[in-house]
């Protein structure tokens, strides 16, 4: 069958507006579904995120309404897969947020927790991404381990934020295989849900340069989970300090491990806004 054939026909709503976002170059579609259902399946996430026959995107996002927090948000993986976290989906949907009600700061309540965001001037976002997850069971592994150094070929540790990461820490980022080594990691029996795998050279204890094969997408470029994974597991090797620089593949985030959680900063841009149309809705 071929890629793009039409898929089995189920009920969604016509013209379903959306809006591109990406931070750093970490793409994204955003649906507003506040006052209605939500419309996102694992089959609509799977068309929209085919680059050559829908959207495309590193994740999507889903607006929601909230009873909790200012909003809710759901997070998918362009496979059809739900994502637990997205930091820098998170920054963009904050910004939009803050944007409509003019105020400086919001609460997103995600399957990670309910997010603090807030914005800090010349046009960068900050958000909490909450506590790291370091006990085995929490990321999760399938099995006790020393969350800070695997019993994996590369010596890797793994952290949670919402989605399991294992951190390798490598001479030159520039010089990993990426999409040869990702894979590989991400699919590990000692991880039943997969996990993203980030690749991390530290330069100095105040910066690190990062690169991440993302689960469910593959390579990004940037990770706001994983870059929060990676300051996190750099420190507790003893090899940064809780604040450092970081620079991804599209460009730099500010990472804070405070007593409170893990603040991420970096910019967010909304690139354009679109809708679907009835053809393409009819066709998942």
């Amino acid at each position: 069958m071929a890629i793009c054939a039409q898929m089995q026909q189920a009920q969604t709503p016509s013209g379903l507006p959306f809006m591109k976002m990406h931070g750093l170059g970490n793409d994204f579609v955003v649906i507003d579904s506040r006052g209605r259902s939500a419309v996102i399946t694992p089959a609509l996430a799977r068309a929209l995120g085919n680059r050559n026959c829908g959207v495309g995107f590193d994740q999507l996002a889903e607006i929601r309404d909230s009873d909790h927090a200012d909003i809710d948000l759901d997070f998918w993986n362009s496979d059809g897969s739900r994502a637990g976290a997205c930091g820098n989906a998170t920054r963009c949907v904050a910004q939009f947020i803050m944007a409509e009600t003019g105020q400086p700061t919001v609460t997103l309540r995600t399957a990670r927790g309910t997010l603090i965001a807030e914005q800090v001037g010349d046009g960068l976002v900050s958000v909490n991404m909450g506590q790291p997850q370091l006990d085995w069971d929490q990321i999760p592994l399938a099995r006790a381990a020393d969350t800070n150094a695997l019993p994996l070929e590369g010596n890797p540790a793994a952290v949670g934020m919402g989605n399991p990461h294992c951190v390798f820490f490598v001479d030159d980022a520039e010089a990993v295989d990426v999409a040869g080594i990702g894979p590989r990691f991400e699919t590990d029996p000692l991880f039943p849900q997969a996990t993203n795998v980030e690749f991390a050279e530290i330069r100095n204890t105040g910066e690190i340069r990062m690169r991440v094969w993302e689960r469910g997408t593959g390579i990004t470029l940037a990770c706001g989970s994983g870059a929060c994974a990676t300051a996190v597991a750099a420190h507790r090797r003893g090899l940064t300090d809780r604040r450092v620089r970081m620079q991804v593949d599209g460009g730099w985030l500010e990472l804070d491990w405070r007593d409170d959680g893990v603040w991420m900063t970096g910019p967010t841009a909304h690139v354009f806004s679109g809708t679907l149309t009835d053809d393409f809705l009819r066709s998942v």
